[in-house]
């Protein structure tokens, strides 16, 4: 089929998944959540043909684990389409209400967007996850995967399709498309006669060929440049276990933390402690000159001067920036200059620090001694997500059910009419 006529096929299926009921639509994920495990082998069959040519193409380690599926992913992506058969269904849902003076009673509920198209690369999980969230929410989606996973997708997809048919949801509720070039995506991003939204997972370049061609609005679920800091009265401890989980845990993921920003007052205790540890785990530090100074003096590994495009950079690696700071503000100003808005997160004991840091760093999610790895639809309590948004219109953070839904107004009268 032609992108035309996924899309075309997705705009039917969306009226009859606007009206579905909510038995309906979980029974249909319990099925896909079925379907996965009783075709587990044809899954990862696939998937090892795209983890071998991804290998051929030398797509690099960060890649290729977000590429690579086992039967442990799986079973994940399997128990996240259950969970969100388990959220309360955001259609109909009242937002607001009130009564006129002339006896109107006006409410404002949630309704689906119709048809959600995800552009997304190198991440076959997505493929479940958005098609599970965008059904569930009442949406038919239109698929766009990377051509570096595109034999897991289409055979993630077709089993996840028939699933959702033989449980009484319409055809073409989950369309997919081949992944392939530019011009593709470009008649996409065009068609917004039966596309209601756009979701892009990936890089700048993504972005960037969106933003040329686009007449879909589109929500970037775009680069995540975050930052650690670690605050003059932090607790040592916390801070290496919080910087070492943010970095390493898993590296090639929007919401590793990418610049390590540490107050002067407690680097020279710090960064001795901390920097042998990265090493340890194969972590390349990019440091600047006063941190630069400390590690040559304790004689740590891995270390080599930051430059200008280091502190913007997001490395979905085992890499990271480390900058010393003069003060709280000095970080605040570090990640407003070269954040990407995603997530940021400070290591301190001081209340009233933490709450500054909070109130004055512009990010979809700002932590105080925590990880920014739990930036995620899954682990906020949302069953998954689609992405997370970096914008700051109808949807910031993680893109769950409700994000996928827009409003309408339902008023009810008994013959009121404007005099």
């Amino acid at each position: 089929m032609s992108v035309a006529d996924v899309c075309r096929s997705a705009r039917r299926a969306s009226r009859a998944l606007a009206q579905a009921d909510t038995a309906v639509k979980d029974a249909a994920l319990h099925a896909i959540a079925a379907a996965l495990r009783a075709n587990a082998d044809e899954i990862l069959a696939a998937n090892e043909r795209d983890v071998a040519a991804g290998r051929e193409n030398d797509i690099g380690e960060a890649l290729l684990d977000r590429l690579r599926l086992d039967p442990g992913r799986l079973e994940e992506i399997a128990a996240a389409a259950e969970r969100i058969a388990a959220l309360g269904d955001p259609v109909g849902e009242v937002i607001d209400g009130h009564r006129l003076p002339n006896g109107l009673d006006v409410r404002r509920v949630r309704v689906p967007l119709g048809v959600v198209a995800v552009v997304y690369e190198a991440r076959p999980n997505v493929t479940i996850d958005a098609a599970a969230l965008c059904l569930k929410s009442g949406n038919a989606c239109v698929l766009r995967g990377s051509t570096s996973a595109a034999a897991s997708n289409q055979t993630l997809s077709r089993i996840a399709a028939a699933a959702a048919v033989d449980a009484g949801l319409p055809e073409g509720a989950i369309g997919i498309l081949a992944g392939g070039g530019r011009e593709e995506l470009a008649e996409l991003a065009t068609q917004s006669r039966d596309v209601d939204l756009i979701i892009p997972r990936g890089g700048e370049g993504l972005k960037n060929a969106l933003e040329a061609v686009a007449t879909v609005p589109v929500i970037y679920a775009a680069a995540g440049n975050c930052h650690v800091y670690v605050d003059a009265r932090a607790d040592m401890r916390m801070a290496c276990e919080i910087v070492i989980n943010a970095k390493t845990q898993r590296p090639g993921v929007c919401n590793a933390a990418e610049t390590l920003l540490v107050h002067e007052a407690i680097a020279a205790d710090l960064l001795p402690l901390l920097l042998p540890q990265l090493a340890e785990r194969g972590v390349e530090i990019r440091a600047d000159e006063r941190a630069l100074a400390l590690a040559a003096r304790d004689g740590a590994s891995r270390v080599a001067p930051a430059s200008e495009e280091d502190w913007s950079a997001e490395y979905l690696a085992l890499t990271l920036a480390v900058r010393i700071v003069d003060s709280a503000q000095e970080a605040i100003d570090h990640i407003a200059e070269y954040g990407s808005g995603h997530s940021e997160a400070i290591v301190t004991r001081d209340a009233a620090a933490a709450r500054h840091f909070q109130r004055a760093v512009d990010a979809s999610c700002v932590y105080v001694n925590a990880s920014t790895r739990f930036t995620d639809g899954g682990e906020f309590g949302m069953g998954a997500e689609i992405g997370n948004s970096t914008q700051k219109l109808h949807a910031r953070g993680p893109i769950g059910l409700r994000e996928l839904c827009t409003f309408k107004y339902l008023v009810d009268g008994d013959g009121q009419i404007r005099r």
